[in-house]
This record gives structure tokens, C-alpha cells and sequence, in this order.
């Protein structure tokens, strides 16, 4: 089995092979939806966000004024078993370090449940907890997954407990599900903070999401800048801005939300970011994986603009 297969008949911004020499950039699909708990499909997902991505052109950026294109690899999705969870993980975490190693990851999810080996992954690689901006309709903290001991709704649970985040830089945004309040605090409770959905309602600008990307900046300056991940559940968005997902909560982020936090927090020192839970058998005119398709392309601009290229 090889560590990723390529695929040749649709990348993400039509990028061309991986060179000999690695480019700055990756991205990889990681195609596994065996957690989901509604609706399944989100292994589909990095495929209709790379085709989603054929859109944009030549990828040039209109605020960072910079394409990814040129500065990334495609490395297709990598070769996984669905057989369960704990077989895909230890073959995805046998993958990562020489991905992390050679290029900035950015990864197209699958379901949520991907994000916690990739967490352990970038733990072990900066010798240090990681800060999180976690973008997210669930607050994913439950200690067990009905009754399974891991899952797509326990990642952040499970990374806390095992320390591979720093608690009071953990920042989410968009929570709206129901849950109990033992779950649905647990962050804040920990130190970290939280943004609900409501709490953000009509609020788009820049100037109107300041106390979101101040407090952010203020945290991680207290704590010693500690490297960040950005995972973004396409769940965050109300529905009618992504219905191609398996768990939709009305009353959630728009998209222009999205795109501002995106772009007011990119000179941040991130070390990687995922998109997941993109279903597109759910989906209604693209309306979805173009949403994820810009989130990824914008991120992937900023850390250009900001001359964020891979290293610390």
C-alpha cells in the first residue's frame, strides 16, 4: 500500500504533480467517514472540494493578492483502511510525521474524528501543546461516542485529556447543538473560550469580530505564541450556507463569518488546518464545497501573504 495515491484527474486548483522537491504547501484527503453518528458521506468530501476548487481560476487571492498555486502538492488521499477507527488511525498516523516533515498540511476531511491523530502528530513534531481554533456546530467534548470510546464528537475531549492543546488557548466558534451543560461548557470550563453562534449573530465585518480576533491574539501572547491548528467542521455554517453535511444546526455562521476570521487571523503562526464533514451527496448546487473550497484557498493565501511558509 502506498502512502498516497495521486490524483492525476482532479487536484486542488488543478495543481500539477508533486515535484521531486516538495513545495512549501500539501494537501491531502483524508476520505473516512466510519464515525459519523447521522448522515454518512463525508468521505466524499475531498473530492467535491477539489472540484469545487476548479473555479477559482488561476487561484489569485483578491485581498492577499497571491495564489497557492506553484507553492503546493496535491498528494491525493492517502490509502486508508475503513475496516474502523482504530485501524484508519494508526494508518494515518504511521503517514503523518513524513508529511509534516516535508510540507505545511492542510487537510480535506472525512469526518471530525480525523483531527485527533493529527493533533497528536503536530503535538509530537513542535515539542509543545498547540493553540485551536476549532470552527464547529458541535462542541465535540463528550467522553464517550454513544457508548464507543472515541469518535467524530470526542476529539476535544480526548485532546485536552491527553495534552496536546494548550486549554486556555482553545478557542471555538459557532457552537450551537444541543447537549448537556457538562459537555457543551467543557472548554470554557477548562479555560478556553467559547463563541456560540448565537453570541455572533449579525456580526460580519472585521470591526464587528474584533473581540473574537483580539481575544485570540491576546490569549496566545499570554501563553507564549504557541504554534495553532485551525480545524474548520463545514457544519459551522447555517445550512443554507452548507447543507451537504451530516449533523446541520440551523441558526449558524454565515459564510462572509467565516471569511473574516480567516482572513483577519492569518498572520497567526499556524501550523496546519482541516476542513471536514463535507457530505455532497447532501448538498445542494456546490453550495457546500465551494464554501470549503474558498475556506482552504484562503487560508492557504494568507500564510503566503504573511510570509508564512513552513517552519518555525
Amino acid at each position: 500500500m502506498t502512502d498516497f495515491a495521486f490524483l492525476s484527474g482532479s487536484t486542488f486548483l488543478k495543481v500539477g504533480a508533486p515535484a521531486n522537491t516538495p513545495r512549501p504547501f500539501g494537501l491531502a484527503g483524508v476520505a473516512w467517514d466510519g464515525a459519523t453518528t447521522n448522515r454518512p458521506g463525508a468521505r466524499f468530501g475531498p473530492a467535491a472540494i477539489r472540484t469545487a476548487s476548479h473555479m477559482l481560476c488561476d487561484g489569485i487571492h483578491p485581498l492577499f493578492d497571491c495564489s497557492p498555486v506553484g507553492q503546493l502538492d496535491d498528494l491525493g488521499d492517502l490509502a486508508l483502511p475503513n475496516t474502523g477507527l482504530t485501524k484508519m488511525r494508526a494508518a494515518l498516523a504511521r503517514q503523518l510525521s513524513g508529511l509534516l516533515a516535508a510540507r505545511h498540511m492542510v487537510w480535506l476531511g472525512g469526518d471530525h474524528s480525523i483531527t485527533l491523530p493529527i493533533l497528536r502528530a503536530q503535538r509530537e513534531r513542535w515539542g509543545r501543546p498547540l493553540a485551536v481554533i476549532h470552527f464547529d456546530a458541535h462542541c465535540d467534548t463528550w467522553s464517550d461516542h454513544f457508548g464507543e470510546p472515541s469518535g467524530h464528537g470526542t476529539w476535544v475531549y480526548e485532546a485536552m485529556q491527553e495534552g496536546l492543546v494548550v486549554d486556555a488557548c482553545f478557542t471555538q466558534i459557532g457552537i450551537r447543538s444541543a447537549g448537556e451543560r457538562a459537555a457543551r461548557d467543557y472548554v470554557r470550563d477548562r479555560g478556553g473560550v467559547i463563541h456560540t453562534a448565537r453570541e455572533l449573530r449579525g456580526l460580519e465585518s472585521s470591526a464587528q469580530l474584533a473581540g473574537v480576533t483580539q481575544g485570540i491574539r491576546e490569549r496566545l501572547g499570554r501563553h507564549g505564541n504557541p504554534p495553532v491548528y485551525l480545524s474548520l467542521d463545514i457544519d459551522c455554517l447555517d445550512p443554507a450556507f452548507a447543507p451537504g453535511t451530516g449533523t446541520p444546526e440551523p441558526g449558524g455562521l454565515s459564510t462572509a463569518q467565516v471569511l473574516t476570521l480567516i482572513e483577519d487571523l492569518a498572520d497567526l503562526d499556524f501550523v496546519g488546518m482541516d476542513c471536514v464533514e463535507v457530505a455532497p451527496a447532501y448538498d445542494h448546487a456546490e453550495l457546500t464545497s465551494n464554501a470549503a473550497a474558498h475556506f482552504v484557498w484562503t487560508y492557504l493565501a494568507g500564510r503566503l501573504a504573511h510570509g508564512r511558509t513552513p517552519g518555525r
